[in-house]
């Protein structure tokens, strides 16, 4: 059974900064391409940012642009997401996802493995 645990969420004035972190138990990590979703209060889950096992492809949703940066450490068998500039509509539960997939997608049925989500509110 492989689980996904994030960390790192909290309350941030616009403008600041937060930095979310994601480990997964199970299979080795670097084995994992790795996704960060969120979903905000009455709508869908949607997209943030993937990451290849490697390290070296991600990909990132228009709206964060610029703002946010994935990075993953193998060797600790985590995944990082540095959040600056935050804007009160980057508040949402996020997702940390997991998948043995070779590229990382999307979407969410692209990954298999799910963290419970912690919350980042900014505070305008």
């Amino acid at each position: 059974q492989v689980q996904v645990v994030e960390s790192g969420g909290g309350l941030v004035q616009a403008g600041g900064s937060l930095r979310l972190s994601c480990a997964t138990s199970g299979r080795t990590f670097s084995s994992y391409v790795m996704g960060w979703f969120r979903q905000a209060p009455g709508k869908e889950r949607e997209f943030v940012v993937g990451i290849n096992r490697s390290g070296i492809r991600t990909s990132y949703a228009d709206s964060v642009k610029g703002r946010f940066a994935i990075s993953r450490d193998n060797g600790k068998g985590t995944v990082y997401l540095q959040m600056n500039s935050l804007t009160p509509e980057d508040t949402a539960v996020y997702y940390c996802a997991a998948d043995a997939r070779p590229f990382p997608g999307m979407r969410t049925y692209e990954y298999d493995y799910w963290g419970q989500g912690t919350q980042v509110t900014v505070s305008s």
